[in-house]
């Protein structure tokens, strides 16, 4: 059987067709046109459980950042463009992205503090491609809030366990710390999350699963 070949798209015609009037949300991979899946209420509730806590902690701060709705982070050397679930931007370094007042995308590291994803059931996506891209664009703190225990045992552990994922950019590679709402026995892990970005943050795994309503 002949298998017909899927037709790439450019960066620039990606732009040019999405977001369409639909609601959907799309992103760009290698080229590849991606419909997102649509998230749950949980999956939404933590997104808004995070950037509330992370307004407040730049705001009290004096930060110049800024958690924008629908940006697009673009590798330089890739056709692929990903809309996080959260972004933090550096607002005085937008004027350096070439890409930023036509296209509101950004693609240099000094723009992007800190990006998450939370994860649904494309978690590979968010622990390989993702990590592997935002990796090379230089982006030195990315999240992984996998609040469902979605993704593979290699990530998260056996047996699975809810887990946050910090990737921290150490001589332009990541090197991961994990934080739970309880070990493996069940007992409560009230360790705080370490951001090196937001260092005073307090915030814990266990807080974040809560939020989605998932009991740790």
């Amino acid at each position: 059987m002949i298998q017909a070949l899927r037709k790439l798209v450019t960066f620039d015609e990606f732009v040019a067709k999405y977001p369409d009037n639909t609601g959907k949300r799309y992103e760009l991979h290698d080229g590849v046109i991606v419909e997102m899946p649509q998230p749950t209420g949980d999956h939404e509730q933590i997104i808004v459980f995070l950037v509330q806590k992370l307004i407040l902690e730049y705001s009290r701060i004096n930060l110049p950042y800024s958690i924008p709705k629908t940006v697009l982070v673009k590798p330089l050397e890739s056709e692929s463009a990903y809309s996080p679930d959260v972004l933090i931007l550096n607002l005085p370094n937008l004027v350096n992205e070439p890409l930023w007042k036509k296209e509101s995308t950004v693609s240099q590291a000094e723009s992007i503090p800190l990006v998450i994803e939370v994860v649904s059931s494309n978690w590979r996506d968010d622990y390989l491609k993702k990590a592997a891209d935002y990796e090379a664009v230089g982006i030195p703190e990315y999240w992984i809030v996998d609040y469902a225990a979605l993704g593979g045992r290699r990530f998260i552990g056996n047996p699975k366990q809810a887990t946050v994922s910090l990737y921290i950019l150490i001589e332009g590679e990541y090197q991961v710390s994990q934080f739970r709402g309880s070990d493996a026995c069940g007992n409560p892990c009230g360790e705080r999350i370490i951001s090196p970005t937001f260092p005073e943050l307090n915030l814990t795994a266990e807080q974040i699963f809560q939020a989605g309503g998932y009991p740790v």
